[in-house]
């Protein structure tokens, strides 16, 4: 195994996103509008929102958010949330009223160093403009270190119903080394608080930290599990500290070696499944009743910006807040990542996108291709074909088609290839980056940057 995680351990994109957000370009913000338009008629009806709230009360070393210290000036902060409120306005006149909301997320930045009442006006602004699909899912990334009971008790009454709780690591030395505040309150009373209020709890963990080892996260999800969450997360940390330059620190302290790394997220996983949660994509564990889980069996599991998603919840994506990114069926768009910018051009009644993507025909099939392979581990070319209403020969020349490197890939066991498709095995499953990048074809001969699988 150590020799494939040589070959594999290297630079590919995450496929959060397809392209991912490093191609993108300059964008008028005149023609996002006209994407937004379109997509009253293009892809799903749908409509998922997502706000950006980039402060923060510190910052972590390793974060690699769009993210700013939060000011001293509560002045900065309401300027900040009055031009959310705007764009919403401005952008909401050019989509189709009676669309259904299918997810709110909040992310940032810590959103939750915001004021709850703060966090309720939004939802409520959304909320008042749309109808829902029924049980749509509201949900909001929050920092442990600060939140008091009333706190958290102030966010279940703000229409919130999912609540991803950043632990990161329960050890201190590892907290104090990456710049991370421990949870104020213990994580038992936290848990009591939204499960009285009905919420389904996500908890999220980091692995290949300074000082972390195997044994040491495996306590981590031992603890975890002992507390039941709907849904817990480990994340593989993604050095590019040519991109997040406060990453630089973390350099000093000593990072795990990739056969590290790979045994936390083994025993990690071990632990879990022996407690009845199932693996969704590359991070993610659920119970076996979750909807996430019931959409992998069916191999209609999808993706996006805010995360897994199922064909119920799953959206076009309209961003709200400095950085934000919206993902329409055949455009991306991103605001500008400067505050101050991001505050004059949406109180001046205009929208602040500066980049982003306009997919073409080709590379929209290729999206299609990759967000499958990368949610449901395999590829079926007759559903695509089908779905897509495109012929087969059509479905590979929009691919980096090539079977000798494919079959490469079977033979050092990450692969099973069919005449139907493309199976990741379960030893492959962490090298699923690879394989989606074998077929991208932006990534032959890229000069883009990207983190390691592992």
């Amino acid at each position: 195994m150590s020799n494939i995680i040589d070959k594999y351990n290297v630079s590919v994109p995450r496929y959060t996103s397809y392209p991912p957000a490093n191609y993108f370009h300059e964008l008028e913000a005149s023609d996002y509008l006209e994407a937004v338009v379109r997509s009253n008629e293009e892809g799903t009806k749908k409509l998922s929102f997502y706000l950006h709230m980039p402060f923060c009360k510190r910052l972590c070393h390793y974060c690699g958010c769009n993210s700013y210290i939060m000011p001293s000036s509560g002045d900065t902060v309401a300027k900040y949330i009055d031009a959310i409120h705007k764009e919403i306005d401005i952008e909401t006149t050019h989509i189709d009223k009676s669309r259904p909301i299918s997810q709110i997320h909040f992310g940032g930045g810590s959103p939750t160093a915001m004021p709850s009442s703060v966090l309720k006006e939004i939802n409520e602004h959304l909320l008042s403009l749309f109808p829902t699909i029924d049980k749509p899912e509201i949900a909001i990334e929050c920092h442990p270190g600060y939140l008091t009971e009333e706190d958290w008790i102030n966010l279940t009454n703000s229409h919130f119903n999912r609540f991803s709780i950043g632990i990161q690591d329960l050890d201190e030395k590892v907290l104090k080394t990456v710049g991370r505040t421990p949870s104020n309150l213990p994580l038992e009373t936290i848990i009591g608080i939204l499960r009285n209020a009905g919420a389904t709890i996500n908890m999220d963990f980091l692995f290949g930290l300074p000082y972390q080892t195997p044994e040491s996260f495996a306590k981590n999800i031992e603890r975890a599990i002992a507390l039941h969450p709907d849904r817990l997360v480990t994340f593989s940390y993604g050095h590019v500290p040519w991109v997040f330059k406060r990453q630089q620190i973390l350099e000093k302290h000593g990072l795990p070696q990739p056969e590290i790394k790979q045994q936390m997220y083994d025993n990690a996983a071990s632990l879990l499944h022996e407690a009845g949660y199932k693996s969704i994509g590359l991070d993610h564990f659920v119970l076996p009743e979750d909807e996430l889980y019931k959409a992998l069996e069916q191999g209609l599991l999808h993706r996006n910006f805010q995360g897994y998603c199922t064909r119920r919840t799953t959206g076009q994506v309209y961003a709200f807040g400095a950085t934000g990114i919206s993902q329409l069926d055949s455009t991306y768009a991103q605001n500008t990542k400067d505050i101050e910018e991001y505050v004059d051009i949406t109180m001046s009644g205009n929208i602040s996108v500066k980049k982003g993507y306009k997919l073409s025909p080709k590379e929209r099939i290729a999206k299609e291709v990759i967000e499958r392979l990368m949610c449901n581990y395999r590829i079926n070319w007759h559903e695509i074909t089908d779905t897509l209403a495109i012929t087969t020969d059509d479905l590979k020349t929009a691919l980096h088609y090539d079977e000798s490197q494919l079959k490469e890939m079977e033979a050092d066991g990450i692969v099973e290839l069919t005449s139907d498709g493309i199976a990741m095995t379960p030893d492959g499953h962490p090298f699923v980056r690879n394989v989606a990048a074998a077929l991208d074809p932006l990534m032959q001969n890229t000069d883009k940057k990207f983190s390691k699988p592992i």
